[in-house]
């Protein structure tokens, strides 16, 4: 077994697009994106994103961008951890090496979406703005009738901030 002392937190590469993939898809219930949609996360967004890695192997993975009207506004589109790396708090390992970058403008904002039954990332966020003494407020978003035809459960928008640079 390992510990979170393990794990290299590092920017993600394009060659990190692949192994994204394999892990989303062994990250039941996520959303798996296109093979081509992990590779732009890896390589448009490398620096808004993550990838936790451990002896050659990636156990994490957050993908983020900064909203293009708001850009202290950090979006989190997706976390995901394997499940050999659960438990150790890499989730929010991770997010906190992103919000840690020295970046311009600064991260004051981070914004997300959950459905109502994602207890994970509900506590992963409450975690968080616990962790980093800031609000969280959370609105409805995304309808599941309206904006998915029924096909995804709806979403409501997190909001944590913010952040104290």
């Amino acid at each position: 077994m390992f510990s979170l002392e393990d794990i290299c937190l590092r920017p993600p590469l394009l060659n990190d697009g692949v192994k994204v993939f394999q892990l989303v898809k062994n990250c039941p219930p996520l959303d798996n994106n296109s093979n081509y949609c992990n590779l732009l996360q890896c390589g448009h967004f490398s620096a808004t994103s993550v990838a936790a890695e451990y002896d050659n192997e990636l156990i994490g993975f957050i993908s983020g961008y900064r909203l293009p009207e708001t850009p202290e506004t950090l979006f989190i589109w997706q976390v995901a951890v394997s499940e050999k790396a659960r438990g150790l708090g890499l989730a929010s390992a991770m997010l906190q090496n992103i919000i840690a970058r020295q970046t311009t403008p600064p991260i004051r904002y981070i914004e997300t979406t959950i459905t109502a039954d994602n207890n994970a990332s509900w506590a992963l966020f409450k975690g968080l703005a616990k962790k980093l003494d800031i609000n969280m407020t959370s609105s409805d978003w995304l309808n599941s009738e309206e904006h998915f035809n029924g096909l995804n459960k709806s979403e409501s928008l997190v909001r944590l901030g913010p952040l104290k640079i």
